[in-house]
């Protein structure tokens, strides 16, 4: 037998070495891992991938808006315009002018409400059956559907500033392509009509917004109905249902939670708009077409006085919140209802 055959003593383990891997030590009772900081990072990826997002919406957005209401508490004029922290402090005196509807500044506000509620109700309604009958039209297969499809969205696709800029040309009286097609080519009208002053200027404001907005409502619709099974379209004819009462009793319920939102972000859009009016009619639109939003810039920018209109933007802001609020609260119910 060799040395090597010779068998060795157990030798004792040294005291850097691991544990054996059949188990721990005798006596000692082993500690689970800890696992709560594994679970944390997990809970926490979501929202540290929002946090860019958050920290834009922070300084684009919220800080502005807390600026805004801070102002709107001052007497901010020309002359604090470079320390307008300095300015005097008004407290709700500026409020007081924007609702006082008795005094010339009220009035013209209140009349300036009137005009955007009635073209956003316009504009919104217009748009939504535009686009309603577009994607209905377009789900039938036919020779050329793909670029008709493709040419319904070009409004929606170009730049708003070449747009409605193109638009002012087109609407102009003397060289206009609206008035050459109108009056010289069809004889529509006994003379050339001034689209952009007097009270045909509301009508060219719902024009063009209309044209703008319509491609969104027909891109949103001609999705949803993607998704509407065409066995209950099939299962309605065979029933002898018409268009119209597939459109009713299928078309439409099936695609309510899709307009609420749809509905609900055409309203804040149009309500809200300032590119459209402003290129247009310029900084002084008439009154037929003078919306809230180019109202609040003529009262802060044209007058110089930044507190009248931050208070002006405030009164907007909660108008907006209170009617998106009612509007979520009543279509929530009536989906709670639904179901």
């Amino acid at each position: 037998m060799t040395a090597l055959d010779t068998p060795q003593p157990p030798q004792p383990p040294h005291p850097g070495d691991a544990a054996p891997a059949d188990g721990p030590e005798p006596g000692r009772r082993s500690r689970p891992r800890p696992r709560l900081p594994a679970r944390l990072r997990r809970a926490g990826l979501p929202y540290l991938l929002l946090l860019p997002a958050l920290l834009l919406e922070l300084l684009v957005h919220l800080v502005p808006m807390a600026v805004g209401i801070v102002m709107s508490f001052k007497e901010l004029t020309q002359q604090y315009i470079r320390t307008w922290g300095d300015a005097p402090w008004a407290g709700l005196a500026n409020f007081r002018v924007a609702v006082d509807f008795d005094a010339p500044v009220g009035e013209a506000l209140l009349r300036s409400f009137g005009v955007t509620c009635a073209f956003t109700v316009l504009s919104v309604g217009l748009a939504w059956v535009v686009g309603m009958a577009a994607a209905v039209l377009m789900q039938e297969n036919f020779r050329g559907r793909g670029l008709l499809r493709a040419l319904f969205l070009v409004p929606y696709a170009l730049p708003v500033y070449a747009a409605v800029i193109t638009w002012s040309f087109m609407l102009q009286r003397d060289n206009g392509l609206v008035n050459h097609v109108l009056h010289e080519q069809l004889g529509l009208t006994d003379s050339p009509t001034f689209w952009l002053i007097g009270d045909n200027s509301f009508v060219s404001l719902v024009v063009v917004s209309v044209w703008r907005t319509w491609p969104f409502a027909f891109l949103i619709l001609m999705a949803a109905l993607q998704n509407i099974p065409r066995e209950l379209y099939e299962a309605a004819q065979v029933d002898g249902a018409g268009i119209w009462q597939q459109l009713r009793r299928i078309t439409l319920p099936s695609l309510r939670p899709v307009n609420q939102v749809l509905v609900l972000v055409l309203f804040l859009w149009t309500f809200n708009d300032f590119n459209v009016p402003y290129l247009l009619f310029g900084k002084a639109p008439p009154e037929s077409a003078d919306l809230i939003s180019l109202h609040i810039y003529q009262s802060s920018f044209a007058t110089w006085d930044f507190g009248a209109g931050s208070a002006m933007s405030v009164l907007l802001l909660l108008f907006l919140l209170v009617v998106t609020a009612g509007y979520l609260l009543v279509t929530g119910r009536g989906r709670k209802h639904d179901g």
